[in-house]
């Protein structure tokens, strides 16, 4: 599959939700996101593939969004599809699409070479899911340079990918999110600082997610700068995170397991919204 392949997947959903762009990456592809049931009622934004190497999860959100708009749930749902579209390109495309010769130079010494599979920053060599402003900068595998994973950024929010994503969530309030990541089965809920009530309550719903996933609930520990983190922290709302396919799945993750993760995942939505 190539970056086009996979755009025209994307833009497919516009037979059965409405399609939108959210905004524009660093070198000004389209973020594209739909929304799927009522605009009225509580709403969930289902964010994937803000890790490159990850984009199996933009096809499982096409898949969800089509499976939601035909099976009734109480609310709405705007699934965000490529949260890092620049970054899921330089993994199926190389760095040749890069226009700009220093740029195209500077990522190719990051990731050591021409082979981007198993890259998951974007295109300033910043792990978009390290940047959000809920404790920036406090986990454990954070990195403090240019990196094809892990690294922060220079500051919090820096990236246009961030802001993005921020300023949309902002704009909907949504009543939870869930956020798509590959791989080993695992459900991570609640952030440092959250009070008793709110843990109790993110840990019900991540235990009702479970229970229609089949995976594992884990209490989020060591990680910070991530999108559930910064949901948690500005909103107190429901947030996760969910890794999909097994552990001995191999990055970047195939579309070859999109039929297991997709029945593992469908009644995500009931389970949220219960």
């Amino acid at each position: 599959m190539n970056y086009g392949e996979l755009e025209q997947r994307l833009q497919s959903v516009s037979e059965f939700s409405d399609l939108f762009t959210v905004g524009y990456s660093l070198l000004s592809q389209p973020i594209y996101a739909s929304h799927v049931g009522s605009y009225t009622g509580r709403q969930v934004i289902v964010q994937c593939a803000i890790h490159a190497r990850e984009y199996v999860t933009a096809l499982l959100g096409v898949e969800l969004a089509k499976y939601a708009a035909t099976h009734h749930f109480d609310g709405g749902a705007y699934f965000v599809y490529n949260s890092n579209p620049d970054g899921i390109r330089l993994v199926l495309d190389g760095v040749d699409f890069v226009a700009c010769e220093k740029l195209k130079s500077f990522l190719t010494d990051v990731n050591g070479g021409r082979d981007f599979s198993f890259y998951k920053a974007n295109a300033n060599a910043v792990d978009l899911n390290t940047n959000f402003d809920a404790d920036w900068g406090s986990g454990a595998q954070n990195r403090r340079c240019p990196s094809p994973e892990s690294f922060i950024g220079y500051y919090p929010m820096s990236e246009r990918e961030v802001n993005v994503l921020s300023a949309f969530t902002q704009k909907i309030a949504p009543y939870a999110t869930i956020s798509y990541h590959t791989k080993g089965e695992i459900i991570y809920y609640g952030f440092s600082g959250q009070n008793e009530n709110s843990l109790a309550r993110d840990e019900a719903v991540a235990y009702r997610l479970s229970a229609v996933t089949g995976y594992t609930p884990v209490l989020t520990t060591g990680s910070a700068g991530g999108y559930k983190d910064w949901c948690i922290r500005k909103f107190d709302i429901p947030s996760f995170t969910v890794e999909v396919a097994p552990l001995t799945a191999e990055h970047p993750v195939g579309e070859e397991y999109l039929p297991e993760i997709f029945e593992q995942n469908k009644n995500v939505l009931s389970a949220i919204l219960a």
